[in-house]
């Protein structure tokens, strides 16, 4: 057998092109594997520690973290479906609701979203691995953490190149090791709760409950919805709809309620466990196992946060391709793992901070993604036939250039949206400062709503309702076409 027959099944070819009908061989018990390979990181202990920092008891806590981790891969259960559809990535499926060139304008959000998340992955990989390695007795210093940083983006970019096929076999067998690797985590730090004191914590405010639910779903099933349905182009045309959304949101959300559930216990244990996950949410964490445990604690940390960069660097590249960059996948993905080794680099060696920009830049860009994925919802649901495979990629088909309501509508959600959330890290994050120019109306910067980042709810909810009467025309138009 030639190379030239091997290497389309070392290296995934397919770009933003529809997949061809004898590759979707794929079931919805298949999308399992990536979702929790991606999500069941110990990293989700950490939310315990944030979720906690908006001043609310355990019970509320975990009333928050199990709504908002569910119906946020809910959500993006619902937009894997447009994958089965279209056999197309989510940013090219999304033209049907904004437009060929038109999906352009939500298209960079989900780029730069992408890029942050994977960089964001990449950096608690390497500050985990120097954490560890002090407490094993070594020097935790520049030279680990460059040579963390090199090993990191390596792994990052060599399997996102590589591609699907190699990206769900590396899933399937990661989800056993980090899986097991948790459960014994969880065993020996269960000690360390003191209930007492978790039962002890007092109870938040409306507002600081909300604000908690929009960190959790923003930071979980939020985080991954604009690239939903990448993950399902390769499902049979005679997939169920239900079936697809089970298995996402299965996949994506049971490790997620797990971790975070314990996480609070460990936090609400321990003020100063909380306080130090702030600065290295996994180091911190690590801190509770005994010496023994500590290699294979970093080796399936460092991995499961590389099994969620790859996935979004692998889609980041495809929406790359869908901005109209004319280069091969496997270039696109290889362009994005450039970036975010260099954003790593930056952020360990040379800035005194990022959590709080991190999360400052979460919810900002949270707000116009919401707004796109409440736009394209809409689209999925009224939508009762298959996609215009040809009409995604030509502006003169029934999809249009423009949708021009699309875009109004996103932009108006996303400008309200952002009057109604604040920046929480002011001084970390003063270039976010002008947020919030809404919330006067409802007790200013300083009040009791302040920090629930209600335009987050707001872009998802007004956008989804608007385009489900707005557009209902237009759609039934488009799928009467040719019939």
């Amino acid at each position: 057998m030639s190379n030239e027959e091997l290497s389309p099944s070392l290296i995934e070819r397919t770009g933003i092109e529809i997949v061809p009908e004898g590759a979707r061989t794929a079931r919805p018990r298949d999308l399992f594997w990536p979702w929790f390979a991606a999500n069941v990181s110990v990293f989700g202990m950490s939310y315990g520690s944030f979720v906690l920092g908006f001043g609310i008891s355990f019970w509320q806590a975990t009333a928050v973290s199990v709504i908002g981790i569910v119906v946020s891969f809910f959500l993006c259960g619902v937009i894997a479906i447009a994958g089965k559809r279209g056999s197309a990535p989510t940013m090219v499926l999304s033209r049907a609701a904004f437009g060929v060139h038109g999906q352009k304008v939500p298209g960079i959000i989900s780029w730069l979203t992408s890029i942050g998340w994977e960089t964001f992955l990449a950096i608690m990989a390497v500050l985990a691995t120097a954490t560890v390695i002090t407490q094993l007795g070594g020097d935790g210093g520049v030279a680990v953490k460059l040579v963390a940083t090199i090993v990191v983006a390596a792994l990052i970019v060599v399997a996102s190149v590589l591609g699907y096929h190699t990206i769900m076999k590396m899933q399937s067998i990661l989800t056993w090791i980090t899986g097991a690797v948790t459960v014994l985590y969880i065993v020996l730090a269960a000690p360390h709760i003191d209930l007492a004191a978790v039962m002890a914590i007092p109870a938040g405010s409306a507002g600081n409950v909300i604000g908690a639910l929009v960190m959790v779903m923003t930071g979980f099933g939020l985080g991954w919805i604009n690239i939903a349905a990448d993950w399902s182009r390769y499902q049979r045309r005679d997939a169920s709809d239900g079936s697809i959304i089970l298995w996402n949101t299965i996949g994506g959300a049971l490790a997620p309620v797990i971790l975070v559930v314990f996480g609070l216990l460990l936090a609400g244990s321990d003020p100063e466990l909380m306080d130090a996950v702030g600065s290295d949410p996994i180091g911190a964490l690590a801190t509770l196992l005994p010496v023994w445990v500590l290699i294979p604690f970093l080796l399936t940390a460092v991995l499961a946060l590389v099994s969620g960069a790859v996935l979004g660097i692998y889609s980041s590249g495809l929406t790359l391709l869908s901005l109209g960059i004319r280069i091969p996948r496997p270039a696109a993905a290889g362009i994005d793992g450039l970036i975010l080794t260099a954003g790593t680099i930056w952020v360990v060696f040379f800035a005194e901070g990022f959590l709080g920009p991190f999360q400052s830049f979460l919810i900002t860009l949270g707000v116009p993604l919401a707004a796109w994925a409440g736009i394209l919802i809409a689209d999925i649901l009224r939508r009762k036939r298959d996609y215009d495979e040809v009409a995604l990629f030509d502006a003169r088909g029934r999809y249009g250039s423009w949708d021009w309501v699309s875009v109004a509508i996103f932009a108006v959600a996303s400008a309200i949206g952002w009057g109604l959330v604040t920046n929480g890290f002011a001084a970390d994050a003063p270039w976010n400062n002008w947020q919030g120019y809404l919330l006067g109306f409802i007790g200013g910067k300083d009040g009791d709503w302040a920090y629930a980042n209600l335009g987050v709810f707001f872009a998802l909810v007004f956008s989804f309702v608007v385009a489900w009467f707005a557009r209902a025309g237009r759609i039934h138009k488009q799928e009467m076409i040719g019939r």
